[in-house]
């Protein structure tokens, strides 16, 4: 798979596109991808993605934009598990925003990246201000397929619902919605060894992100290896500025530092609270364990 920081003058293949943030990569998102690979394939030319960086919202109202559920990184790995060949990942920034529905539709799309067929939601606006949609895509002349919006049990699929649940602790709602379990991924880096000290030694995992949807005290995955996780700042000591991810492996004491793992949450036991002293986090602590024991068994 390609990565594509800047958009190429000319490619040599025209391609297939689909365009979005495509944070979380959910059931719809998945499906907008499925459509673009069978497309492509019939008609032999390249399955392409276009994505933003940072999310357009980040940009426009930093301070109440929503919270990330997928890293960059974790996006252009789902990406590369689907078949997709091309990825645009598009530097979001006063320039992109400006550029005018007609430029990006008959410079960039048309004559620089050759788009054969698009695909998209039947929500698609773009260009500047969002003032241009689907029936201008038509209008230009382009092949265009809408996949209209999914629902689960009644409720539509889309970042929002996932981030609403997964602040609710509503895990098994989240799986439906992603069409597999959420997923956090990072390196594990040196901690300050309190949890050793307290007699859980916990893997340290980098966030580049430091605005998770989800926060608390969760029975995980850390690749097959059964855990304990918190997300949070760890109030009971003191705090810290932004959030961390910790977790606790069961029956298991091997250096794994500087790994790149996946931590995968399977159910919440808890939010993360503060307690008196060290002696009654280190109480909670033992029966979360036990909580996530029984869960595995299970």
């Amino acid at each position: 798979m390609q990565v594509f920081r800047h958009f190429p003058l000319s490619l040599e293949t025209p391609i297939g596109l689909t365009i979005g943030n495509f944070d979380g990569v959910h059931i719809g998102h998945q499906a907008l991808i499925q459509k673009l690979i069978e497309e492509s394939i019939r008609r032999k030319i390249t399955p392409s993605v276009m994505t933003f960086e940072p999310h357009p919202k980040e940009f426009f109202v930093p301070k109440n934009a929503p919270t990330r559920l997928t890293s960059l990184r974790e996006k252009l790995e789902f990406f590369l598990s689907c078949g997709v060949q091309n990825v645009f990942v598009c530097a979001f920034n006063k320039n992109f925003a400006g550029i005018s529905s007609e430029v990006f539709m008959h410079q960039i799309l048309k004559e620089q990246l050759k788009t054969k067929i698009i695909i998209v939601g039947d929500d698609f606006r773009f260009g500047a201000q969002r003032l241009a949609g689907i029936k201008d895509l038509r209008k230009s002349g382009f092949e265009l397929f809408e996949i209209p919006e999914i629902n689960v049990k009644g409720k539509r699929v889309s970042s929002t619902s996932i981030r609403e649940a997964l602040n609710a602790g509503r895990i098994k709602s989240v799986t439906a919605f992603l069409g597999r379990p959420y997923t956090i991924s990072g390196k594990v880096v040196e901690g300050d060894k309190r949890g050793r000290q307290m007699g859980f030694p916990t893997a340290n995992i980098h966030m580049k992100h430091t605005r998770p949807a989800l926060t608390g005290v969760y029975a995980v995955k850390l690749g097959n290896r059964n855990g304990v996780a918190n997300l949070g700042i760890r109030p009971t000591v003191a705090g810290i500025p932004k959030l961390l991810l910790e977790v606790h492996l069961l029956n298991f004491n091997e250096d794994i530092y500087g790994q790149h793992v996946q931590v995968t949450f399977l159910e919440k036991i808890r939010d993360e609270m503060k307690f008196e002293n060290i002696n009654a986090l280190i109480e909670q602590i033992k029966k979360d364990v036990i909580h996530a024991t029984r869960f595995f068994e299970k």
